[in-house]
């Protein structure tokens, strides 16, 4: 699977030899329909990581469209359901990050994701007509959140996989100050999380893969921050010599087609950077340094179809070209 190979190209350049703290403790697992890796360093490593875990299966009853025990499920099947505080949180955040994008980032787009096969593995080319009708249902603005009660109109559903694993990453790092962890690194697919920076005091290495799948395209320097990636070549299908990816553009109901092979966000929150690494990769180039400039808290690192790669001015001295990559173009973005 996509996900679970960039998790394999992320590990590479995650963890370094000879730590001076006890550890680390690490555990693998699969969630939110991605494999996981978390690591957690010092003398409290174990505990804090066993409770980490136990919280991600938590979320995940909750937030899985698919799961028919999860307030989401039953939502989307019944109109409406009262939800715990983590799914009221999520999903207040979340629209507020559609607000935010214009709606470029929408947790109604569900129904035309499914349509496409992205979340059965059925996949298909709709047609125009189906597509269209299907948008009709597709405004988060029609969403109401009252008092922890969600509501839906006929025919729309939510789903919060654009933002359900940056909300776990944020929850973990929280659980991890709580027991008094200082150092830990999380992959939750292609989100990476640190907590403080490695046990010897260097920062963390991510790697950012090359959108054409082999190998590194970069490597980022990082300390309590959360880095998510979304690309095209993440889950896609082929037919007819075309290419199909599941970033889905929610004015079309087509993949977006913005001249973007790859966004990455790095900011402090998990959240935010994984609403806005699927914004911007719709949004293009143009529109996403916009965006940046007007809204701020956050950095990146685009990649174009024309394979410039262009970062924000706030990662200037923390991210370099790797390998193949190295001499290709770079620009930097300023305010």
């Amino acid at each position: 699977m996509k996900a679970r190979c960039l998790c394999a190209l992320l590990l590479a350049l995650l963890l370094l030899a000879g730590c001076a703290q006890a550890g680390p403790w690490e555990t693998e697992l699969t969630a939110m329909d991605t494999f996981m890796k978390l690591t957690v360093y010092g003398s409290g490593g174990e505990q804090a990581g066993k409770q980490a875990a136990a919280r991600i299966r938590e979320l995940e009853s909750l937030l899985s469209t698919t799961d028919a025990g999860s307030e989401i499920y039953a939502a989307n099947h019944t109109g409406s359901a009262d939800l715990s505080e983590d799914t009221a949180a999520l999903l207040g955040r979340a629209l507020s990050l559609c607000a935010d994008t214009g709606g470029l980032l929408d947790v109604t787009i569900y129904p035309v994701v499914r349509t496409w096969g992205f979340t059965t593995g059925d996949y298909q080319v709709p047609d125009r007509e189906t597509l269209d009708k299907l948008l009709e249902r597709v405004d988060y603005r029609t969403v109401s959140l009252a008092g922890g009660r969600l509501t839906l109109p006929d025919g729309v559903e939510v789903d919060l996989g654009a933002v359900a694993k940056g909300y776990a990453g944020d929850q973990l790092m929280a659980l991890f100050r709580d027991e008094g962890v200082t150092s830990a690194i999380v992959e939750l697919g292609g989100n990476v999380q640190t907590l403080g920076v490695k046990p010897d005091g260097s920062p963390w290495r991510v790697a950012v893969q090359s959108p054409d799948g082999d190998g590194y395209a970069g490597v980022l320097e990082i300390a309590d921050k959360a880095v998510v990636t979304s690309g095209g070549y993440q889950r896609y299908f082929e037919q007819d010599g075309e290419t199909y990816w599941h970033i889905i553009d929610p004015r079309t109901g087509c993949p977006a087609r913005s001249g973007v092979l790859s966004v990455t966000v790095v900011a402090d929150e998990g959240v935010v950077c994984d609403a806005l690494s699927t914004a911007l990769f719709v949004m293009g180039p143009e529109e996403a340094a916009a965006y940046w400039r007007m809204q701020g808290g956050f950095e990146y690192i685009l990649i174009d179809e024309a394979g410039a790669v262009t970062i924000t001015e706030g990662l200037e001295g923390c991210f370099s070209l790797y390998g193949s990559w190295e001499g290709r173009p770079l620009s930097v973005a300023r305010r």
